[in-house]
């Protein structure tokens, strides 16, 4: 239309053309401008509707976090985090789009809202960004990365973590051979309306993912309390204790066991009788009684726990009982250590008779001598023989008498063996570190724990005269010998003295050590 010579019509009749295809990008860019303030209107009210939900599910979460604070609380913890997040990255957003719109006079006249002047003046110099810009890059971020460091460690999570770096991704944009900054991409050069209905989009965003967190979360809770890892296997029976030929008539049901979930309160009786607040505990979800057995027969536990549910008590009743066993005809009689008693130390032992108290209860050997309750000690270092006999008696509430007795061997305390660094037998090491090397000595395989202490060997290197060292370490004498000992050789520390803190025998010769000397 622009070449050649043209008449005066032709001229006038490509002007028109002109004109006319002018009018018609006028009115569809109106269009454009106008669908996007009406999209920005649906996406603030639908924000709207978000925010009441996400209201809701806090105030929910408080009641809960009231109710059963264990379980709760740290849930609870975590949403108000990133609920401070989301409040603050909004309140700038709305803050930004008063600012973008302020110099108009209709807000909702969306067909004036062609330019980007405000964004392009205070975003952008050049291909650089302005403080604003920068600010804005890091409102961003720190939503982003904030989100996801609160959710790092939060299992069933991981899929949302994605999600929110995906939604509020800065990296560089790809642009034809290049790439072109993400803040330059998304606002620089659109119409105003364009640009406020992106960021009305973002808020959309923001509490979109804090609903997803959040409802999450809570399916996450909820998962974790009906999985069946948290079901542990009851016996429940009619009775409880049974005779001889008697059909057993028990029933193995499941019961669900949750640390967090404890009652708010508990009234229990047994027998008839309250329970105190000391007769009871609350651990690990479970109420732990700490009450007598009482006399022999049935006792019947009952009452109810109370939990708090949404604001309101729910009673769980508790009928139960457990029987106490009479009469023992058989004692128990065990060492602590081995099936053994060792000569001079003190040997623990534990000896009682089921179902009489500790204080009806009587044992005699010689070397044995009550500790408390039914803990005794036996000290077997002056019986001539390899054997000792224990000899029980226990009274029943009747008056009448049992009785039992057990034989244990009595054995002599092991060779030590002797160390040097630690190590035992034959040991390689330079020089240098033999000088300052420790020499001790232990008892090997052995039940009790018996630490030795040295306090004098004999040191002897190839070709020299043996030396006598006093305490646990080479002395400038016996440094002085193995300055002579050749590489290869081996040097001797032997006839090691120890002694063992409250043994009361001679100990056994402790075993010597050969050092081959590297250096």
């Amino acid at each position: 239309m622009a070449g050649g010579n043209l008449s005066p019509r032709q001229k006038m009749i490509n002007l028109m053309y002109l004109i006319f295809i002018a009018m018609l990008a006028l009115n569809m860019s109106k269009e454009v401008l106008s669908a996007f303030g009406l999209m920005n209107e649906k996406l603030t009210e639908s924000n709207e509707a978000t925010t009441l939900r996400n209201d809701s599910f806090m105030a929910n979460l408080e009641q809960k976090a009231t109710d059963q604070k264990e379980k709760y609380a740290p849930l609870k913890s975590k949403a108000e985090q990133i609920d401070a997040l989301a409040t603050k990255f909004n309140t700038y957003l709305e803050n930004l789009k008063g600012k973008m719109v302020a110099k108009i006079d209709d807000p909702t006249d969306y067909e004036v809202m062609d330019k980007g002047d405000y964004l392009d003046e205070n975003f952008f110099k050049g291909d650089k960004l302005k403080p604003d810009g920068e600010e804005f890059m890091n409102q961003v971020a720190a939503f982003r990365d904030g989100v996801a460091k609160i959710l790092a460690d939060e299992k069933g999570m991981e899929s949302v973590v994605k999600d929110v770096k995906e939604k509020f991704n800065t990296d560089p944009v790809k642009r034809g051979a290049g790439t072109v900054h993400w803040l330059s991409h998304n606002y620089k050069g659109f119409p105003l309306v364009a640009s406020l209905t992106k960021m009305t989009q973002i808020q959309a965003d923001i509490k979109t993912s804090q609903s997803e967190i959040l409802s999450t979360m809570l399916q996450g809770t909820l998962a974790s309390e009906v999985s069946m890892t948290n079901y542990t296997t009851l016996l429940e029976t009619s009775k409880s204790a049974y005779f001889n030929g008697e059909q057993f008539d028990g029933q193995i049901v499941l019961g669900r066991k949750d640390a967090t979930t404890k009652p708010n309160r508990v009234e229990l009786t047994l027998d008839g009788r309250r329970l105190t607040d000391k007769e009871y505990t609350i651990e690990d979800g479970k109420v732990k009684l700490k009450v007598g057995t009482g006399s022999p027969g049935e006792h019947k536990i009952e009452g109810k726990l109370i939990f708090a549910q949404d604001g309101e008590e729910i009673e769980v009743p508790v009928k139960s009982s457990f029987a106490t066993v009479p009469k023992p005809n058989a004692a128990t009689i065990s060492a602590d250590k081995m099936n053994v008693v060792y000569r001079g130390v003190q040997n623990p032992m534990t000896i009682s008779f089921a179902g009489i108290p500790d204080n009806n209860v009587n044992a005699s050997a010689e070397g044995l001598s009550r500790a408390g309750g039914s803990k005794y000690m036996m000290d077997a270092t002056r019986i001539q023989g390899r054997e000792v006999t224990i000899n029980v008696t226990g009274k029943l509430p009747d008056g009448n008498a049992v009785s039992d007795r057990a034989t244990f061997r009595i054995k002599d305390l092991p060779k030590p063996t002797g160390t040097i660094r630690g190590e035992d037998g034959s040991v390689k090491m330079q020089r240098n570190a033999l000088e300052i090397s420790t020499v001790g000595a232990k008892f090997d395989d052995f039940d009790f724990e018996l630490p030795l202490n040295v306090t004098g060997f004999k040191f002897k290197v190839p070709g020299q005269p043996t030396i006598d060292v006093n305490g646990n370490k080479l002395d400038s004498r016996a440094k002085s010998a193995l300055l002579k000992a050749k590489r290869g050789e081996d040097v001797q520390i032997f006839d090691i003295e120890a002694k063992a803190s409250g043994v009361s025998v001679i100990l056994k010769k402790v075993s010597p050590i050969i050092i081959e000397i590297t250096n």
